[in-house]
Order: C-alpha cells, then sequence, then structure tokens
C-alpha cells in the first residue's frame, strides 16, 4: 500500500475517534455541573474539562471565561478548534474522499452521511439541539463507521492502519477522560470516598458508556481503585490501556508479518505493553494517576510519531 494511502486511512480513523471523544468530554463536563459545587474547588469543572483536554489555551484566546454555551459551540461547532467534532468529522471525511477507492459503498457512505448531517445540524438555531442530543448524535455515527469498517472491509493492511489510528487515538483519549478526574479532584482530602467523589467516578464510567460493564466485572460500590484497575489494567474493558496497547501491538505485528520486516515501532509497543502488564493499581497510586496519565500519553504521543517515521508520509493531518 501507498504510505499516503495508509496516512489517510490512519487519520480517518484518529479524526472520528477523536470526535467521538470531544463528545464524551461534553457528556463530562455537562454530568459534573449538574452536582453542587464543592465548596471552594479551585478549578471549575468546565475550565478543568478543557485543560485536560488540551484545549483550554485555544479557547481562551478566542472566548476568555469559560462559560459553558461558549465551550459546547466551541467543542462541537467551531472549525478554530481542530479537535472540535465538526473539524473532526470534516478532516476524517476528506481524507475518506482522496482515498474513496481502498473504502467500501458501506464505509464511504457512513462517513458521508455524518458530514452531510452535520452540515445541516450547523444550519439549526443553536437553541433547538440540546446538548444531549449533540453528543447521542456523535456517538451514533462514529459507531456507525467503525461497524461498516468491521463488516465489510479487507482485513488487509487498510484495515491495519485504520485500527492502528483508532487504538492510538483511544488510549490516548482514555487516559485524557481518566485524567479529568484529576483535574476536578475534591478541594480537600476530607472528600476523598464522598458521595460527590463516587458521583465524578460514575459520571467518567457513564461518559464512557462502561457504567454497566464495570458493573458486571466487579460489582459492588464504586472505588476510584476499581475504576482505575477497569480503565486502565483490564483487558476486557475495550477502552482500558492495556486493551488499546495490546490492539495496537497485534496490528503492528500483523502489518511487520505482511511487509517482511518489522522496526522500532514494534519494539517500543511490546515494551509499552510489558509495562502495562506489571503493573498494579498500587503501582499507579503510588506513582500517582495524574502523574502516570502523563507519562502514558508521552508515550502514546512517541509512538504515534515512530508510526508516521515507520509508515506514513505526506502532511494532510
Amino acid at each position: 500500500m501507498l504510505s499516503r494511502t495508509a496516512e489517510n486511512l490512519y487519520w480517518i480513523a484518529r479524526y472520528m475517534e477523536r470526535a467521538e471523544t470531544a463528545a464524551r468530554f461534553l457528556e463530562v463536563g455537562a454530568r459534573i455541573s449538574l452536582m453542587p459545587g464543592a465548596g471552594d474547588g479551585f478549578r471549575s469543572e468546565w475550565d478543568s474539562l478543557l485543560r485536560a483536554a488540551g484545549i483550554a489555551e485555544g479557547f481562551a484566546h478566542k472566548y476568555g471565561d469559560p462559560v459553558q454555551r461558549n465551550i459546547e459551540s466551541y467543542m462541537f461547532f467551531d472549525t478554530d478548534n481542530p479537535s472540535s467534532v465538526a473539524s473532526c468529522i470534516g478532516r476524517a471525511r476528506e481524507n475518506g474522499r482522496i482515498v474513496r477507492t481502498a473504502l467500501t459503498s458501506q464505509v464511504w457512505d457512513a462517513l458521508n452521511t455524518a458530514y452531510q448531517e452535520l452540515r445541516a445540524l450547523e444550519r439549526r438555531p443553536r437553541s433547538e439541539l440540546p446538548l444531549s442530543q449533540l453528543t447521542d448524535w456523535t456517538l451514533r455515527h462514529c459507531a456507525q463507521l467503525r461497524g461498516a469498517i468491521d463488516a465489510s472491509l479487507l482485513r488487509n493492511d487498510g484495515y491495519d492502519f485504520l485500527h492502528l489510528g483508532y487504538f492510538l487515538e483511544r488510549a490516548d483519549n482514555t487516559a485524557r477522560l481518566l485524567d479529568v478526574k484529576y483535574f476536578v479532584l475534591l478541594p480537600r482530602i476530607e472528600f476523598v470516598g464522598s458521595g460527590l467523589d463516587n458521583y465524578q467516578w460514575t459520571t467518567l464510567l457513564r461518559a464512557l458508556s462502561a457504567h454497566r460493564a464495570f458493573h458486571w466485572a466487579y460489582g459492588g460500590e464504586v472505588t476510584a481503585g476499581k475504576i482505575a484497575h477497569f480503565l486502565i489494567l483490564n483487558l476486557q474493558c475495550p477502552r482500558s490501556l492495556v486493551a488499546c496497547t495490546q490492539a495496537l501491538n497485534d496490528h503492528l505485528d500483523r502489518l511487520a508479518r505482511g511487509y517482511g520486516r518489522s522496526s522500532g515501532v514494534q519494539s517500543r509497543a511490546r515494551a509499552l505493553l510489558g509495562e502495562l502488564a506489571e503493573l498494579t493499581v498500587e503501582d499507579i497510586f503510588d506513582e500517582g494517576l495524574h502523574e502516570f496519565l502523563t507519562r502514558f500519553i508521552r508515550e502514546t504521543e512517541q509512538l504515534g510519531g515512530l508510526i508516521a517515521n515507520s509508515y506514513l508520509s505526506g502532511d494532510l493531518r
């Protein structure tokens, strides 16, 4: 496969997963904002969300104070924000248009329909579009695209590049969503384990569509340790860091076998998976959840750079 085609496929998946994550960030912020404040917290929940998403500077430059309606617009419709739902779906569709012949009609239809419906949403008055409708719409179309990919594409190298994009982006975004909890930490240590603390953790599970699965896996009460284990170290959770890293290794190994050679990216991915396999929740909390997640996000960024250097070329982003 031409490296340019591989790059387009890789970025289709990354942009669609990023659009889904923007919707999940908005759902987290909306749910947490419904709770009474914890008193003297040092950051608002919306400011915390912007920081964890890595878009606080861009938002502040355009809008100033983190007002909820402005944040919703910035994270969903604003094309000045490269991580907004509108930006990501537009770029995914453009990448898909360029490699139209590498996609089945079902995959292209799913991608193009999302784009055309987005254009229709943009023409409607904002007052007619509740946030829940926007987030549900995004999650539904992202799921439809993944379903079309899994149902209709050959399991060739194009399929592997799409899934490299999906799982690298998902690993990064799960870590960032977990880090929202760090940025929304309660203002005093005595709040840990309180009803508000547990509500925030439960909100995170719901935003990841993992609330019921968590209770199937663990049962009983929701605790920080159980959730951290579920979203970081549990291979049964499809969004956990270890599950995403395992999938990255699987698709990188498929590419290595298909092309008859491996590179440093396979070694780096195996090292990251090996580290996660040896970790316990106690190890993570000893290091500090925020510190661990920051380090993991940096590792995924470096892994993305190695994938680009090993397989991709061009400047379309």
